[in-house]
């Protein structure tokens, strides 16, 4: 079949594909750049099978080099432009990706190593439309790496494509909706965001450095938008209006605090929480925001199930699994396809996911069990605080107290009896914090927060607060 990419091109030639800095792209277009993107990639010699490093933010370039990669049987690997030269070489020679692409031309070492491509994004070509095939791996998506060395998640299509149905099931998507890509393509929320939005033809709207979200929200055709509790807390404080056009909302991270749940009631648009990974292609779960911080319940095309409060997944959206060292892939699944997410969580009588946290998170306080998801949604019930993170701490006689570090909407530490207090509502005394830490600067770059980063820069006491 042809990618969804030609498929909207052939259906809906005029509707708009792309929208970048307020101009918007053609379906029609962008399969035509595309293509003659793709003749290029031949010609510099890239071969099916062959691994593309693409080092940049969102951008247009890296939208049609996706899709580029999917005609030619080419794995796109879009990288992290943060990453220091040293970790780039360190992953491509890792996983032997020869070829890359970047527009940044300060890293002349490591362009010395590899063959960097030189290519002209604005030809367009008439060629037909290549057949793919759908099973095959089109993608290599890093992990977050919450374990310590990241994994290189393998995709197909047809999991991208199941990925996407699954999501349109719930939250609608169609011709003429534009979709902001906040979300970095490095990411696989940043992935799916571009399968959804061209198997339904409608518009990715990549964001405006120089404009602020409210400003973007109210320039371009928005009408689906992918936040974090931070970001939309931000927008209800300084541009509320910002939002009115808004169709459909899907906050990710943990719990939701019900203060932000309050101030959501009276906006005209569907707001959705959700449950993914990774490993299979972003939304496992999804419904709508509720105060008891449950992830919605199971899509189609996924399959769930609790075995000793741990959280097992399969189904269409399911990775290749991991490319090894040796250019293996380990499907890192049981014999009966089955992959763990070593997440823990239950599913209550109306099949709602709520999710406990993560199993490797949990520590011990005296003898008794502290998962700290558990105290981060309790400490978020409070009015003030907007995000939480709790850690352990060491401590000689209890071996870890739990510690915390808070986002408040005050911008300042919460008192720390009075937070005593309201907690002992919800949790016993053991899993209460005993000391606060002020929310680090730090740039959020996906829907879920970057756990251990914050928690490294708190502890290394290197908060500008």
């Amino acid at each position: 079949m042809l990618s969804p990419l030609h498929q909207s091109a052939r259906q809906h030639p005029t509707a708009i594909a792309l929208m970048a800095n307020g101009r918007g792209i053609s379906y029609r277009n962008l399969s035509q750049q595309v293509l003659a993107l793709g003749t290029q990639l031949r010609n510099a010699g890239l071969h099916a099978g062959d691994k593309l490093a693409c080092i940049a933010g969102n951008c247009a370039e890296l939208v049609k080099l996706y899709w580029a990669c999917v005609d030619n049987g080419l794995l796109f690997c879009p990288l992290s432009p943060k990453f220091p030269d040293s970790q780039l070489e360190g992953l491509m020679q890792r996983f032997a990706i020869q070829y890359l692409w970047c527009p940044d031309d300060a890293r002349q070492p490591l362009w010395q190593t590899r063959q960097r491509l030189n290519l002209n994004f604005a030809l367009t070509a008439n060629s037909t439309a290549p057949e793919i095939a759908l099973d095959t791996a089109v993608d290599i998506i890093l992990t977050s790496g919450s374990s310590g060395t990241p994994k290189a998640a393998m995709h197909s299509l047809a999991g991208h494509i199941a990925n996407a149905e699954g999501s349109r099931s719930l939250i609608a998507l169609q011709t003429g909706d534009g979709w902001l890509a906040s979300l970095p393509l490095f990411h696989i929320g940043g992935v799916a965001i571009i399968n959804r939005c061209a198997l339904a033809a409608a518009t990715t709207v990549l964001p405006d450095s120089s404009l602020s979200l409210a400003q973007q929200l109210k320039r371009d055709p928005i009408s689906h938008l992918s936040l974090v509790a931070t970001q939309l807390q931000q927008l209800l404080d300084e541009a509320p209006n910002s939002l009115l056009l808004i169709k459909y909302l899907l906050l990710g991270g943990s719990a939701i605090s019900q203060s932000l749940l309050d101030r959501l009631q009276p906006l005209d648009m569907q707001v959705f929480t959700s449950y993914g990974m990774t490993e299979m292609g972003s939304q496992i779960t999804t419904g709508p925001v509720r105060t008891d911080g449950s992830s919605g319940k199971l899509l189609p095309g996924r399959q769930l199930q609790i075995r000793d409060n741990i959280i097992w997944v399969r189904g269409e959206t399911l990775f290749l699994g991991y490319l090894q060292d040796d250019g293996s892939v380990d499907k890192a699944t049981d014999e009966s396809g089955w992959f763990c997410s070593k997440d823990r969580g239950f599913l209550d009588e109306q099949g709602r996911l709520h999710i406990q946290g993560r199993a490797d998170n949990m520590f011990i306080c005296g003898g008794e069990n502290i998962q700290p998801e558990e105290v981060e949604a309790a400490l978020k019930l409070h009015p003030d605080i907007l995000e939480a993170i709790v850690f352990p701490a060491p401590d000689l006689k209890f071996g870890y107290l739990p510690s915390a570090i808070v986002r408040t909407r005050s911008r300042e530490l919460p008192d720390a009896q009075e937070i005593k207090a309201f907690l002992s509502q919800y949790i016993a005394a053991f899993k209460r914090p005993r000391r606060y830490y002020a929310w680090p600067a730090i740039d959020q770059t996906g829907l879920k927060v970057q756990r251990q980063q914050i928690i490294a820069q708190v502890a290394a006491g290197t908060d500008p607060h």
